[in-house]
């Protein structure tokens, strides 16, 4: 199940003189994302990369700034993906120290910078639900609202005219269960609505 994580955390790391600062955010899109690397850029006026990975919303970077290709967004990224997780920014800023380290050495850096914050910070699973509209008689809606209630789906209107009408979510994995229950515990007197 895909996870977010609650509050940014960093980490710092040192390798061979080199100075690595990661630093991870809970991110909606692309353009926040970018706007938080912006700031690291100018927080950080003397660093020699800023390479960053994100995963929001179906969108994925790797953004190596000048190291090596493939040695520091892509790693970071595999981070991410590895961990499962959506809607994360992670981003490192690095000190060069004067040593070079090499295509592995710098994966490595990278990827543990990444993998330290993470360790700090709180996952949260993402729940997707599945908004569903049903109507019945009103002798069966008593009956409908206690399933309702009992299966931890959140009712969010009601209308009454000749039939009443029920809208409510559920989390996604449990919309399919849920309606062949209230089907057959309403004797096939339930209708579905379809959203259009």
């Amino acid at each position: 199940m895909p996870q977010t994580i609650a509050t940014p955390a960093t980490s710092e790391l040192l390798v061979k003189k080199s100075r690595f600062l990661g630093f991870i955010h809970p991110v909606a899109d692309r353009a926040e994302a970018q706007a938080i690397v912006a700031g690291l850029r100018a927080a950080h006026p003397d660093a020699a990369h800023v390479c960053w990975a994100l995963l929001a919303g179906g969108q994925s970077a790797a953004v190596d700034d000048g190291e090596p290709g493939g040695t520091a967004g892509r790693p970071m990224l595999d981070v991410l993906r590895h961990q499962d997780l959506e809607g994360v920014l992670a981003a490192v800023v690095r000190y060069y120290g004067g040593i070079k380290l090499g295509a592995g050495g710098l994966v490595r850096a990278y990827t543990d910078t990444v993998a330290q914050a993470l360790l700090t910070v709180e996952k949260i699973a993402i729940v997707r639900y599945a908004e569903l509209r049903c109507s019945l008689p009103y002798s069966l809606e008593g009956l409908l609202r206690r399933e309702l209630a009992a299966a931890g789906a959140v009712l969010s209107s009601v209308d009454h005219d000749q039939r009443v009408t029920l809208a409510f979510r559920i989390a996604d994995h449990a919309a399919p269960a849920l309606a062949a229950h209230l089907n057959e515990a309403a004797n096939g007197q339930l209708a579905w609505i379809e959203e259009c």
